[in-house]
């Protein structure tokens, strides 16, 4: 159990450091490497580039700057357009507007990630391909890319992503920031991990992710040059370090030493994190729980267990009376205030989860005991 707002509780998701965290932490602090400049840093990117089987990372501030200049090295800028899925946390939508451009909002399928299906759709039907660049009927502008958001560690369906947006000619961002570790384990891309199938691929250590340094990020990506100009702009556009001369506008968002040595320390408890998710969302589903399915033909990391229910508010409340943290899934994006006047294609699906899942208890730290606790005081409310 945990603190959650000065009461005891089960939490919803909350960090497991039991590993080697406080003795590289305490090196970093001992060497007095903790800002930007430091060891971890190098050997954090190298560690996950290694895990997901590409050849380099750019470790960044957070998953949100790391999308950012994802998007902006992916050629995003003002007056073009982003098609993003609404089901998703708004992190993954707003540094389209941070760009100068517009998201253009699309449904989910079953596996709560982009519809591929209304994706080719909207593309088919909704653009016309002129000189290898797409082009939205309705607003006129250019579509340059697509944000696939593989939603609590759920992959999307990448080979039919992929297939539509090579035929449509536009750039795919992979947000796999809720999916570290999560990988298909049979058809075209078995053996691949998510954030590496598309152009460029953005992971998360926030607090409540697999694993965490507090806050942090890392981008990916089989292209080089990208990689390097996402270093670079996350570096303030240094041109000169000596002179300090900057040609372009640059960004404040590299990690820290200190984040990078709780990553490592992390990532070596990695695969026993992923087990011991799975092994709790099987005793949630033998318990009689009703959770949302993970995709076949993938081994997730089953970062966060989507339970469904007919009174998400109600249960919600009566969970929190009795000490079980929970949540309910994100206001869908595209009736956020600010995004009202965007397009949303053919929304439907979302807005039937949007009302059915309640997010449970899935920290790694979580005992069997627990999860029977949890079964048990859920199935008494249902």
């Amino acid at each position: 159990m945990n603190f959650i707002g000065g009461d005891i509780m089960i939490g919803l998701s909350v960090p497991n450091l039991k590993g080697n965290e406080l003795k590289y932490v305490t090196k970093a602090i001992e060497t007095e490497w903790v800002s930007t400049a430091g060891p971890y840093v190098k050997e954090f990117e190298k560690k996950i580039s290694e895990y997901v089987g590409m050849p380099e990372a750019v470790a960044c501030q957070s998953g949100t700057s790391g999308i950012h200049l994802a998007l902006q090295t992916l050629g995003v800028e003002k007056g073009d357009e982003v098609i993003v899925p609404t089901l998703t946390f708004i992190a993954a939508v707003n540094p389209v507007r941070y760009l100068g451009a517009d998201p253009i909002f699309m449904d989910c399928d079953d596996s709560l990630t982009i519809d591929p299906d209304k994706l080719e759709k909207f593309c088919a039907e909704e653009c016309t391909l002129k000189s290898d660049e797409l082009i939205n009927n309705k607003t006129r502008k250019k579509v340059k890319a697509i944000v696939i958001v593989h939603v609590f560690g759920n992959l999307a369906d990448m080979e039919k992503i992929l297939n539509v947006a090579q035929k449509y000619h536009v750039k795919v961002m992979e947000d796999a920031t809720e999916a570290l570790g999560s990988k298909f384990i049979s058809g075209k891309f078995a053996g691949k991990f998510a954030g590496t199938m598309g152009d460029i691929g953005v992971y998360s250590f926030n607090g409540n992710k697999i694993i965490t340094t507090g806050g942090g990020g890392m981008i990916v990506s089989p292209n080089k040059k990208y990689l390097d100009r996402c270093r670079y702009l996350s570096t303030q556009c240094k041109d000169d370090v000596l002179y300090f001369v900057h040609n372009e506008v640059g960004y404040n968002y590299r990690m820290t030493n200190i984040q990078a040595a709780l990553g490592l320390a992390q990532l070596e408890q990695l695969e026993g994190f992923i087990a011991t998710k799975e092994a709790n969302y099987k005793e949630y589903i033998a318990n009689g729980l009703q959770l949302l399915a993970f995709r076949k033909g993938t081994r997730p990391n089953y970062w966060f267990y989507s339970l469904l229910t007919k009174n998400r508010d109600a249960l919600i409340e009566a969970l929190r009376k009795e000490k079980i943290q929970t949540r309910p899934i994100w206001k869908l994006n595209h009736t956020q205030k600010m995004y009202q006047v965007s397009q949303a294609y053919q929304i439907e699906k979302a807005e039937q989860f949007y009302d059915s899942i309640v997010n449970i208890p899935c920290s790694t730290n979580l005992t069997k005991s627990d999860v029977d606790y949890v079964s048990k005081e859920i199935k008494n409310l249902i």
